[in-house]
């Protein structure tokens, strides 16, 4: 194989990945495109060629999976369990079968205000944290 057809086809490769996005056709595309870079720069033969594309493939796409990959750790950022233990300001007075509204310095899950509710009577400006999601709302205590 001529090094310009390594080349088309690390382009076809990552084109393909827009068809089918599962974040692992890309890691061939660059093989085969550095593939082609050697192929230009070195004679090598057929199965050489070959081989040297799938050693890279492989050390691409476990390069991903060890270091690109999201950790099971960042996978909670954006769900109800990343809001427990956030502190807010209580915005009214609150007590228990009534709700009220706590304010975040910085929005969670996309709202810096969200209803609240408690067990035990907190007054207006008192400081809180979450200690459940329910629906909604969260349920607070003192912090």
């Amino acid at each position: 194989m001529l090094w310009w057809h390594w080349i088309a086809a690390g382009f076809v490769l990552i084109v393909a990945e827009l068809a089918i996005p599962a974040f692992f056709l890309v890691w061939l595309g660059i093989a085969a495109l550095i593939t082609g870079v050697l192929v230009a720069i070195l004679p090598l033969g057929n199965a050489a060629q070959v081989l040297v594309w799938a050693l890279l493939s492989a050390a691409l796409v476990i390069a991903w999976v060890k270091v690109f990959r999201r950790k099971p750790d960042d996978l909670a950022i954006g769900t109800a369990g990343a809001v427990i233990g956030e502190a807010g300001l209580l915005v009214g007075d609150l007590g228990p079968f009534q709700k009220s509204q706590v304010r975040f310095q910085r929005p969670v899950l996309g709202s810096d205000v969200w209803e609240c509710v408690s067990d035990v009577e907190i007054k207006s400006g008192s400081r809180v944290k979450v200690v459940a999601v329910e629906g909604k709302s969260v349920r607070v205590a003192v912090a």
